[in-house]
């Protein structure tokens, strides 16, 4: 399955990134909880703006419930080590992909289940990425994460390629991609889960 998501993806994530991520192991964990948190809240937005497809809410109801079970497991990590819980703000990672959404339907839903769908991979690769390199319980957590949500970024292809309506999303794909591509290898100011490549 890793190698059908390095595949979808642009790129790789940078090692530089790795080590800083190594470095910065608290602030990784907090911006965890958060984006899991995030993945929750955004299949929720889904199932209210597109309340009239049952099978997208039956699938997005679940991930819902998936996502935030993974928050209280990264939350229990976070309490079991001692991490005090403070804000953290978010990357640019998310901005900069939803800002390629469009405004209009019916591309605007598949736009978003597309972007949904590059986050969710990109997550799986740093699982990856990251896992060999941490303790034991980080490492069986992270690739624990990595085999559950896999198939999540498939699904919000299947569900992007239905709302296309036979249309073909391989240019929208392509320019999601470019711009998740420069995302991750462009110089990035802050470390984050999703940050780029460390300035």
């Amino acid at each position: 399955m890793i190698e059908e998501i390095y595949e979808f993806l642009g790129c790789r994530t940078p090692q530089a990134w790795v080590e800083t991520a190594l470095q910065n192991q608290e602030l990784l964990l907090l911006d965890h909880k958060n984006n899991e948190l995030k993945a929750a809240s955004s299949a929720l937005a889904l199932i209210n703006r597109y309340c009239e497809d049952a099978e997208l809410c039956n699938y997005m109801s679940k991930l819902a419930r998936e996502e935030l079970v993974h928050h209280e497991q990264v939350l229990k990590i976070i309490k079991r080590r001692g991490i005090k819980l403070r804000p953290v703000s978010a990357s640019r990672y998310a901005a900069g992909l939803k800002g390629q959404i469009s405004k209009s339907e019916p591309l605007r839903v598949v736009d978003t289940l597309i972007v949904g769908a590059f986050i969710e991979a990109r997550s799986c690769e740093r699982f990856a990425a990251i896992a060999s390199h941490l303790d034991p319980e980080l490492e069986d957590f992270y690739l624990g994460l990595l085999h559950s949500e896999a198939r999540h970024y498939q699904n919000y292809l299947k569900f992007a390629t239905k709302y296309a309506s036979g249309k073909d999303i391989a240019d929208q794909l392509d320019k999601i991609r470019k711009v998740e591509q420069g995302l991750i290898e462009s110089p990035d100011q802050q470390f984050r889960f999703h940050s780029g490549a460390p300035a």
